[in-house]
């Protein structure tokens, strides 16, 4: 197999799926003058602690469960990582304002679980900075309806890595949204998570063929601590 396609959807591609994708083939690389987006690191996605999601959903809805958890230390290690480039960070949340939206919009067709203000703080693990943004959306994309884009037209911002969750919901939107304006998008692997491994590993090898770059946490530390593929990519 290919270094394109050795991530986490090999275990479930077949011969003849990678056979019709093979002409997506190409080097993944990160694009120039990044920003990193965190993608819905909120609190409701960690509750129930690290337990497959399936055995805790009826308690804590929305959860992620062990994904969530499992994918924190290697987000933490790609915010470093970022921090020390000099790469603006950007977050997103939940808008949980009072009347800001008609009712029944929201970022999924889920049926109300009770959310409560709290449930999309980000989670304590993670500690946004006075330097980054935080963007509240109403809909899946952190694009829909942001002042995103005119935030990373003001930094110069040329391309996006981006973390989070979920891979098929709003990190997904994003990650297509992102594409669509005209940046280059990295999407790193192993910081980025779902309520289940199947669909998780899916719309990764789908965006992968895509819209993205999908590509493994120490590959994106290790350029933007200066490694070689960081020379190539600017060329």
């Amino acid at each position: 197999m290919s270094a394109f396609e050795d991530h986490a959807w090999k275990d479930i591609a077949p011969d003849d799926l990678l056979q019709i994708y093979a002409p997506y083939e190409r080097e993944t690389f990160i694009g120039p003058a990044p920003a990193l987006l965190c993608i819905d690191l909120y609190n409701i996605v960690y509750k129930g602690g690290a337990k497959p999601p399936v055995e805790i959903q009826d308690e804590f809805p929305n959860t992620c469960g062990m994904y969530a958890h499992a994918a924190i230390e290697p987000t933490l290690t790609l915010i470093a990582a970022a921090r020390r480039a000099g790469l603006p960070v950007f977050w997103c949340t939940q808008d949980r304002r009072p009347m800001n939206r008609p009712m029944g919009v929201g970022s999924t067709k889920r049926k109300n679980a009770g959310f409560k203000d709290e449930d999309f703080g980000i989670y304590e693990a993670f500690e946004p900075q006075p330097e980054d943004v935080m963007i509240t959306k109403q809909r899946a994309s952190i694009f829909q309806g942001t002042p995103i884009v005119s935030h990373l037209n003001f930094l110069g911002v040329k391309s996006l890595i981006v973390c989070g969750e979920s891979t098929s919901g709003c990190v997904r939107a994003s990650c297509v949204d992102a594409y669509s304006n005209g940046f280059h998008v990295t999407l790193a692997e192993e910081a980025t998570f779902d309520r289940h491994e199947l669909i998780h590993k899916v719309n990764l090898f789908d965006l992968h063929h895509k819209y993205v770059d999908v590509m493994h946490v120490p590959e994106i530390v290790d350029v933007l601590d200066g490694g070689t593929q960081q020379a190539a990519a600017a060329e």
